[in-house]
């Protein structure tokens, strides 16, 4: 951080110098100036909903296109989205109480006899920053633990990840098991991890395969788009 941004008192700047300030600090992973200004643009009236997309969102926006093209990487990333994590605890209970309007909820996890989380993680906390409820089971889960988890969330995406090649077919499992309880079609399935690419996921049965966190986030927002009743549909509905 350079001496000019260490001198910046935020409380100092208008509301849209401060709104493009976040975007550089959340791509600079500072969290504390986060929360600061977060708290700022709410005591100025801004609504919870408002600071949420405007600050947070779009600023996650920015990191995810530089994710994507290879500027930034995943320790950066993960900065990024700790940052975005800090403004949503204070966000998040006010969001709860003036029931702003989420784009969906996901279900995401690692599955059955594999523990590494990183990537999941990762796309836990865009999905997040994306507006998105986000329902992290964990890691090595059953099939069973989909099931519930997307029944009791009432989920509109399932996201299941592998970084092994020998647990990258329990996939089938989860989704053939979905196929035989005949609620597939409720619910749109991605799958992702290192080993994975798009002919697997086709193979498989999955809705979608996502390559990084960022292509996660994109896939999921058009997902939404087409499921009635979705905040993103309505919304697309009202503007048309």
């Amino acid at each position: 951080m350079s001496e000019q941004e260490q001198d910046i008192i935020l409380s100092e700047l208008d509301d849209d110098t401060l709104v493009t300030q976040m975007h550089d600090d959340l791509y600079d992973g500072m969290a504390t100036a986060i929360s600061e200004g977060t708290q700022i643009l709410l005591d100025r009236g801004w609504t919870p909903y408002d600071v949420l997309q405007k600050a947070l969102v779009e600023g996650m926006r920015i990191v995810g296109i530089d994710f994507r093209d290879g500027i930034l990487f995943v320790p950066e990333v993960l900065l990024a989205a700790n940052s975005m994590k800090a403004g949503m605890a204070i966000l998040r209970p006010l969001l709860a109480e003036t029931g702003a309007p989420k784009v969906g909820t996901m279900i995401i996890g690692t599955v059955k006899g594999d523990i590494h989380d990183i990537g999941k993680n990762l796309v836990g906390m865009m999905m997040e920053g994306a507006g998105f409820d986000i329902i992290d089971i964990g890691v090595n889960n059953d099939v069973e633990d989909y099931i519930e988890a997307a029944l009791k969330h009432n989920a509109d995406i399932i996201g299941m990840s592998a970084l092994l090649t020998t647990t990258m077919g329990y996939m089938k499992v989860v989704i053939e098991t979905f196929k035989q309880r005949g609620i597939r079609n409720d619910y749109a399935i991605v799958v992702g991890g290192a080993p994975l690419n798009e002919a697997f996921a086709d193979e498989i049965g999955a809705d979608a395969y996502c390559r990084d966190a960022s292509m996660a986030v994109e896939i999921a927002g058009k997902i939404m788009e087409t499921r009635q009743g979705s905040a993103a549909f309505a919304k697309l509905a009202a503007v048309g």
